[in-house]
């Protein structure tokens, strides 16, 4: 289980770090899932900043979560 929460944390990590280089910079336009629905239109980089907090957050979790 902490493999998978680890793995969910960088996911949601890169995705949102590669959300906000999308929208500052242009690019990493091909792998990040942010600027693609409708219903995020206009709050991009709320959505990036908040995928970067969540994964951040599961990190952290599965570091403390899961003791041997």
């Amino acid at each position: 289980m902490r493999k998978f929460l680890e793995a969910a944390g960088v996911v949601l990590l890169v995705q949102g770090v590669g959300g906000l280089l999308h929208e500052w910079t242009g690019w990493f336009g091909l792998w990040t899932v942010v600027h693609r629905p409708d219903a995020l239109a206009g709050h991009e980089i709320f959505a990036s900043v908040v995928l970067a907090a969540a994964g951040v957050a599961v990190l952290i979790a599965a570091e403390r979560g899961v003791k041997k």
